[in-house]
């Protein structure tokens, strides 16, 4: 099913606090995470993707997931999720639930389109990743979760090269029928261009439920806006994106720059579409977490904000 015509509204899920976090290298205190959250949450952002339980080890800026989570005031208006790779780390998820503070609505799965991508960061190939997770997503739907599925590397692997669409339209139906909510498909290496979204979702079309997509798209060379463009021509309205651009993929070689949220809804507001974001408030959730950094926040939109304001008419529409 198409998104209703006419309709201008577009949804952005916030995955900064995550995926834009997990490769910091000076360690962030679970107090700054919590306002890292509790700003964007303010900011007009209900789908924020908060932690990952993943072991420590493995992501150790992560480490603290259980803490944020106790920490984060509840609030009924946003959709608070986290990245969990197996069982045990359902588990962990699970526990948040009989805890105070914010309760956990969703869990993310995450696999790719290329088993050497896959291998490199989960030590499995992807039919593994799937049996992995198929005893996973029942049991959080069970527990009155949603699963929302990751599919990375959906244009070119950094180990591969080029992808064909089909290898990750593929992986997109088996996270579908596993029962994932909603899946999010991603150019880790930020090789994608608008020719090449528009290739991958026409072969998509007929296979996909486009309502049930998102994208992820990375700036790295410069083609995440035109990307986005791209993919609401054929009805997705679901962006992924990182606050003042934070992040990259630890296992992808090359795979610096998330597409900014300033960004996104900066160019999403000036062309029309709808988002509740007040652009002015997310800038400022932004900077909170600027300052716990050792490097500058690349967002174009933050940048131009230190210099000059945020303009009048970019802020939440009215």
């Amino acid at each position: 099913m198409s998104p209703v015509a006419g309709d201008r509204s577009v949804r952005v899920v916030e995955v900064g606090p995550r995926d834009g976090l997990q490769n910091e290298r000076v360690f962030i205190d679970t107090d700054a995470k919590v306002r890292f959250v509790e700003t964007l949450a303010d900011a007009g952002l209900r789908d924020i993707e908060v932690s990952s339980f993943v072991h420590p080890r493995a992501v150790p800026q992560l480490q603290d997931a259980e803490a944020v989570f106790a920490a984060l005031r509840p609030r009924d208006d946003v959709r608070y999720s986290a990245l969990v790779p197996n069982l045990r780390g359902l588990e962990r998820a699970l526990l948040v639930q009989d805890r105070g503070g914010a309760k956990l609505a969703e869990i993310a799965v995450f696999t790719g389109s290329t088993d050497s991508f896959v291998g490199k960061n989960i030590r499995m190939t992807i039919a593994e990743s799937l049996e992995r997770f198929a005893p996973v997503v029942p049991a959080a739907i069970a527990a009155g979760l949603t699963v929302r599925g990751y599919v990375s590397t959906a244009f070119g692997c950094p180990y591969e090269g080029a992808v064909e669409p089909e290898q990750g339209i593929r992986v997109a139906e088996a996270l579908f029928a596993l029962g994932c909510r909603e899946v999010s498909i991603g150019d880790t290496i930020g090789v994608g261009t608008p020719g090449a979204v528009h290739r991958w979702m026409r072969a998509a079309e007929g296979r996909l439920p486009v309502d049930r997509l998102a994208m992820h798209f990375h700036d790295t060379r410069g083609q995440a806006l035109a990307n986005v463009l791209a993919a609401l021509e054929h009805g997705v309205r679901v962006f992924d994106a990182s606050a003042g651009g934070l992040g990259g993929c630890p296992y992808a070689p090359g795979a610096s720059g998330n597409l900014a949220t300033e960004d996104l809804v900066y160019c999403l507001h000036g062309s029309g579409w709808e988002t509740g974001i007040d652009l002015s408030r997310l800038v400022g959730a932004s900077r909170s977490i600027a300052g716990q950094l050792d490097h500058i926040l690349p967002g174009r939109v933050f940048q131009a904000e230190r210099v000059r304001g945020v303009p009048e008419d970019a802020g939440v529409q009215r």
